[in-house]
């Protein structure tokens, strides 16, 4: 039962931010540490909706006290902030020890679908596992994470969430003097593979055991019940395996490159978390590397699907004495359990771009659509998201459909280009039945009609740091909440980037 403030009747996050179940796990797992109070917070944005979502009164929230909790100005004597300990392969190298640097977990929440989330601040101070950094974040990657984290909400991806974003009125030290900014983090947990390879390189199989019971408990005890009575732990390794499967399908059909999948950067829970050099691809390629680390490309687009299942064979070495006794059994069971991948993420897949074509399901003909256009689109240069939602406008033109045209997808590119595949396309829509007014809804409740582009994105970012101006990026925030609805009088957020504005390299911010 909630908390609730006896005086305004309110939920507030202070009443409502209950201690941290992972401090039960003990001392091995974490570090209290208080966050690093700063000179002069100042609120950028506070979610609505989220704060909604977790039983938060938001008249309650936007006050100076939860404002003084934002910054990490003000503790919470009641539940102990904690930065957790993990390990893991960063673009393929083995780390024996990361962590929390710059974060630092407050507490969970209780929310409306009677889960529990964690509440993280991200920018809030050294930490012991800050490896000689500063803790602190420049406010650029706290206004990317707002604005793409909350774009990938809405756009049916799962996600890490921002609940608000504050300046702290203090400059942080990069190439440059940036002003600094925290964010408030909203995950339902931030467990991740290398938590589990922190306690495998030490052989510490109690609490390998302790986290996984603890991981199951959180995210997966009721379908480990019904399908895995018998081996709870091989039950987490493929329950895990599905979720990372369709989360990079779904990338995948978005042309989002997460550009950092570190083993430390995948959470069991399945959400997508990290927002550093991330980027939506313009022109379609798919070899296509934004991150400015990346240099061999092994983060590229084409590559997303193989480092996930290699990441979560990881989790699976360190589950194998707690799958089997009989470590040659466990590791049959373990492979077995990894090769489901392959095959949960090609029907994801080949279903999200089904629909991406006005499919109902995947066929074989559709899939070779599919493939047949991904192969014009690179030899051509078009831009991945306006492609497939000009798909709607090119029934409208070669049909009688009564939806309404939509100005900003301009179809002469494809249809100049590929009027042969055009024609397979619509030939494959007709023998399937399906009608062109249904084919239109189906694409357009897919395709986005906006997404978070690179090169807005820093304009925002820009307007911020330059001008201490957030109304491009609550611009941004506004109009991605309702991603696949498009707006007339919206359309230039719906173009491609101009020459002289293409993104050709993102970075981690840090």
């Amino acid at each position: 039962m909630s908390i609730q403030d006896p005086v305004s009747n309110k939920h507030t996050l202070n009443s409502e931010l209950k201690p941290h179940s992972y401090l039960d796990l003990g001392e091995n797992f974490y570090t209290r540490v208080s966050p690093t109070p700063v000179a002069q917070p100042n609120l950028i944005r506070l979610n609505q909706t989220l704060s909604e979502f977790l039983n938060l009164d938001v008249n309650q929230l936007n006050t100076p006290e939860n404002l003084e909790i934002f910054s990490g100005n003000k503790t919470l004597s009641h539940a102990p902030s904690l930065a957790t300990v993990y390990a893991g392969h960063q673009f393929g190298n083995w780390n024996p020890q990361l962590g929390d640097g710059r974060a630092l977990l407050l507490g969970e929440i209780l929310a409306k679908d009677n889960n529990l989330y964690d509440i993280q601040l991200k920018g809030s101070g050294p930490t012991p596992y800050s490896r000689m950094g500063d803790g602190r974040s420049p406010i650029g990657p706290v206004l990317r994470e707002y604005i793409v984290s909350e774009a990938m909400h809405s756009l049916a991806v799962p996600t890490t969430r921002a609940l608000a974003a504050v300046s702290t009125g203090e400059t942080v030290t990069r190439d440059l003097l940036l002003p600094g900014g925290i964010l408030t983090r909203v995950a339902q947990s931030h467990i991740r593979i290398g938590t589990f390879q922190y306690f495998t390189a030490r052989q510490q199989l109690d609490d390998i055991q302790s986290l996984a019971d603890f991981v199951i408990h959180r995210h997966y005890q009721t379908d480990v019940q019904t399908e895995f009575p018998d081996n709870p732990y091989l039950g987490l390794l493929s329950l895990v395996v599905r979720r990372q499967a369709k989360l990079i399908a779904k990338w995948m059909s978005l042309g989002f490159i997460h550009g950092v999948m570190n083993t430390d950067n995948m959470l069991l829970s399945g959400e997508t978390v990290d927002y550093g050099p991330c980027a939506f691809m313009d022109q379609y390629k798919h070899n296509k590397v934004f991150s400015s680390i990346d240099h061999h490309g092994r983060y590229a687009y084409c590559n997303q699907p193989k480092i996930a299942k290699w990441n979560v064979s990881w989790l699976a070495q360190a589950l194998l004495p707690l799958i089997d006794t009989n470590e040659e059994h466990a590791v049959k069971l373990a492979l077995s359990t990894l090769d489901e991948f392959e095959e949960i993420y090609q029907n994801e897949y080949q279903a999200l771009f089904a629909r991406k074509l006005g499919f109902n399901t995947a066929s074989d003909n559709s899939n070779q659509l599919v493939n047949n256009l991904l192969e014009i689109m690179e030899k051509e240069k078009l831009d991945f998201t306006n492609t497939f939602r000009a798909l709607a406008n090119l029934l409208i033109e070669h049909s009688d459909a009564t939806e309404n045209f939509e100005s900003a997808y301009d179809t002469s590119a494809l249809t100049l280009k590929a009027k042969q595949w055009v024609q397979e396309w619509l030939d494959a829509l007709s023998s399937e039945g399906i009608a062109a007014n249904t084919a239109i809804e189906t694409i357009r409740s897919i395709n986005p009609a906006y997404i978070p582009r690179n090169h807005q994105v820093n304009q925002a970012i820009d307007q911020a740091v330059d001008q201490n101006d957030f109304s491009l990026f609550n611009t941004l925030v506004d109009l991605l909440e309702e991603p696949f609805t498009y707006k007339t009088e919206l359309a230039q957020f719906a173009a491609t980037p101009e020459a002289n504005e293409t993104i050709f390299r993102t970075f981690c911010g840090t």
